[in-house]
């Protein structure tokens, strides 16, 4: 199956916890990452079609913690090959353009290990 993607996507390799910025809870971790889109593994089904405000943290080029902050609308989601796990696909629609070079920056790490 060929990749259909408009954007370079990367999974996440170490748990990057996601929170819920409106309730201050954990939701899940990212599966993966693009600078248009997110996939959440999560614990509990996300509302179908909903708004989202989620921050999580990406390591910068010495590994440190960056926080990043996003607003997602949920474009699907699927319980995964684990029982009581979703998977949930989102399009980013809000982000601030230093986050957006936070996020390309790690993308391009990635290319290049």
């Amino acid at each position: 199956m060929s990749e259909t993607r408009r954007n370079k996507r990367r999974k996440a390799e170490d748990a990057l916890p996601v929170v819920d910025t409106m309730t201050g809870q954990q939701i899940g971790r990212v599966g993966d990452l693009s600078v248009d889109g997110m996939m959440l593994i999560a614990e509990n089904r996300m509302r179908d079609n909903a708004l989202y405000q989620l921050s999580f943290h990406l390591p910068d080029t010495r590994g440190l913690p960056v926080p990043i902050e996003i607003g997602v609308h949920e474009q699907w989601t699927a319980p995964s090959s684990l029982p009581g796990q979703f998977w949930t696909g989102f399009r980013i629609i809000d982000i601030a353009p230093r986050d957006l070079d936070v996020i390309d920056g790690w993308l391009e790490r990635e290319a290049r290990d």
